[in-house]
């Protein structure tokens, strides 16, 4: 075995697959085998190079060199920006041991040891208990990081003054977006911690950034975050009590940025603009496109899509800016003939509200030429419109373009 119970690795049998799928990729098995001759172990160093590569997505490539993973626990694991951003808020609550209550492969539990915070990491697989434990000692966490094979939901938590938990949301058949079949269920877990004021370090529990408004209890912090325009992750911060209701942060260009606010305001309601912004998933998932608009001067075209629009243009990290070139009819049949007049045969279709599948509706409009667009098919009021776009500024940007009025505060 790769790993023993003494957690040993053998590292040179690793570094040996690696470089059999850098040289031969399909043929890496064939080729491990001339020098291995258990079949098992050259599957179980080629899964564990393969999984190393992958996780240098999530985590510090000098990390992922020295980690081992299960498929399943990589799919879950925190991305390291995330997780270390979360840990430095329970530093700063003042949390002394955290409780990781279904650690999966522990990227959580590493990033709160990197931030001065004890851990008992518990996990009720035996096999990926053991990996965390290599891992933490890999790292030199293991003084920080005591590692539980056992149940979440019976442990202990006795000498914990914080509280973490990412349910498993994954199960024989794929993803599980109901919270109430998580592992264990979110329902079952909320239960098992109240009363929430025994962790003054603080509680929080990460859930997937689709679930349901109506499980988050109204007395929680709930906040969503984005790694540039990918939303990871939705947080229930249950302790301390706050006066935030909703929180959207976004790692974008290297630094986070917030928006708060309640998730119910309604933005204004006007007719499409020279401008149009696209918000950041995390604030449409918040609820807090009102709060951004604000910011923005802008307005939405209709009260239930989160497009905004203002004939000013200004630079926000929370939201991509087009410029709205002509507004059409949303019919092919009107379409086809003002896209062939501009040559364009490449075609981004983007949509809200409008129920259309552009793979299908793009192959309606016959396009043609060798210019590239991009049209977003949306509602206006109750019309149904298209609207020829050029994006003006993206997040990712580094040019200069116009400044928000109100900054908001970044983390």
């Amino acid at each position: 075995m790769i790993v023993r119970d003494d957690e040993e690795v053998d590292e040179d049998l690793l570094a040996a697959a690696s470089q059999a799928l850098a040289a031969h990729g399909n043929r890496a098995a064939l080729e491990l085998r001339k020098s291995v001759t258990d079949p098992q172990l050259v599957a179980q160093a080629l899964t564990f190079a393969q999984l190393r590569q992958r996780a240098e997505g999530k985590f510090a490539p000098a990390d992922a060199k020295r980690l081992l993973f299960t498929r399943a626990g990589l799919e879950q694991a925190t991305r390291a920006v995330v997780a270390t951003r979360r840990a430095e808020r329970f530093a700063q609550l003042g949390a002394t041991r955290v409780a990781d209550l279904g650690c999966g492969i522990g990227a959580d539990a590493y990033a709160f040891a990197r931030a001065g915070i004890d851990v008992m990491a518990v996990e009720a697989d035996a096999h990926t208990a053991q990996l965390v434990q290599h891992n933490a000692h890999a790292l030199g966490l293991e003084d920080r990081i005591e590692v539980r094979h056992a149940d979440a939901m019976e442990v202990d938590l006795t000498g914990c003054d914080a509280v973490f938990s990412d349910p498993a949301r994954r199960g024989g058949k794929g993803r599980v977006f109901d919270p109430s079949q998580y592992s264990p269920p979110l329902d079952a877990l909320l239960e098992r911690l109240r009363p929430t004021s025994a962790f003054s370090g603080g509680v929080a529990l990460k859930l997937s950034p689709g679930v349901d408004h109506r499980w988050l209890p109204p007395e929680a912090e709930a906040e969503w975050v984005a790694v540039e325009r990918d939303v990871v992750e939705a947080c229930l911060w249950l302790e301390p009590p706050t006066s935030t209701q909703r929180r959207a942060a976004a790692f974008v260009d290297g630094r986070w940025h917030e928006l708060t606010g309640t998730g119910r305001d309604s933005a204004e309601v006007g007719p499409v603009a020279r401008y149009l912004y696209e918000p950041n998933g995390a604030v449409l998932r918040s609820g807090l496109v009102a709060q951004l608009a604000q910011i923005l001067k802008a307005h939405l075209a209709h009260p239930d899509i989160a497009y905004m629009y203002a004939d000013q243009a200004r630079r926000h990290p929370l939201a991509r800016v087009w410029e709205v070139e002509e507004v059409w009819p949303l019919q092919p049949r009107k379409l086809r003939p003002l896209l062939a007049q501009r040559g364009i045969g490449r075609l981004t279709i983007k949509q809200r509200g409008t129920g259309i599948v552009p793979d299908e509706f793009r192959k309606q409009l016959h396009l043609r030429g060798s210019k590239e667009a991009t049209l977003v098919a949306t509602r206006v009021d109750q019309q149904h419109v298209a609207l020829l776009c050029r994006e003006v500024y993206s997040p990712k940007d580094q040019g200069q373009m116009y400044a928000p009025d109100a900054a908001q505060p970044d983390r």
